[in-house]
């Protein structure tokens, strides 16, 4: 029985670490950001080990499983989300702070605007 008490605190722990990491993401607080998601890694794999013990005994209650299953859904929400706030941030450094080397593109002409490359032209 101490066995599913464990892992009813692993489980919480890690439901406590989400809404912690979500929390720092909505505000927007860098270092709580990097301290609650290491920390949240911490208490994902202290559950998973958990939970494979529990497994291997045969004391693994449906309700556990499935608040586990949310917390990794939550989890992947997360990453989700992170993944589009990253690609947001990349892409207004691009405006900010365009590259050295132009892009090849089209005037308002329709003529080719390409870099240039050096070299003598000749009339």
């Amino acid at each position: 029985m101490s066995q599913l008490i464990e892992l009813e605190h692993s489980i919480s722990e890690v439901e406590l670490r989400l809404g912690a990491l979500g929390e720092a993401l909505r505000v927007h607080h860098a270092e709580a950001v990097e301290s609650e998601a290491a920390a949240l890694q911490r208490a994902l794999a202290h559950a998973v080990e958990q939970m494979r013990h529990s497994a291997r005994s045969g004391q693994l209650p449906p309700a556990l499983r499935q608040r586990l299953a949310l917390a990794s859904g939550r989890v992947a929400a997360q990453r989700e989300s992170l993944a589009r706030a990253n690609a947001s941030l990349d892409r207004a450094i691009e405006v900010l702070l365009p590259s050295a080397t132009p892009r090849v593109a089209y005037s308002a002409t329709g003529l080719s605007e390409r870099p240039t490359q050096g070299g003598v032209l000749q009339a």
